[in-house]
């Protein structure tokens, strides 16, 4: 038997406005709150389900050095660039990470700053 993939847990300054960033990003909603102030958000299913989870748990300040991980999404139902504009609708900012500029993917940063990419790709919606 192997492990599975279930959740991640994303240090946060502002746990319930990082949740809500990401929830508009992935099409999640909040699935629980724990009074430590911890938010988790998910797909309709749940924690367990097809797609891993996301808890925001809150800390006092960044986490230093180097993210040593990022999550990469890919559009569902439209196009790059037309989901580029909507991520930068939402509130994400474009992030020079040293790309030379012929990438096929965008890295962007949520409201925390913390670095994600969005790939050209279509997937499945889950």
């Amino acid at each position: 038997m192997a492990c599975r993939f279930s959740e991640l847990v994303v240090d946060s300054r502002d746990p319930e406005s990082l949740a809500a960033f990401w929830a508009a990003v992935l099409d999640y909603r909040v699935l629980g709150r724990d009074d430590d102030g911890a938010v988790e958000i998910g797909p309709e299913a749940g924690f367990g389900g097809p797609a891993p989870t996301l808890v925001f748990a809150p800390v006092a300040g960044p986490t230093p050095g180097k993210v040593r991980l990022h999550i990469d999404v890919s559009p569902t139902d439209r196009d790059q660039d037309e989901e580029l504009a909507r991520l930068l609708g939402l509130g994400a900012t474009r992030a020079d990470v040293g790309q030379r500029g012929d990438e096929s993917w965008h890295v962007l940063a949520d409201p925390e700053d913390n670095e994600f990419c969005l790939l050209r790709s279509r997937v499945p919606a889950v």
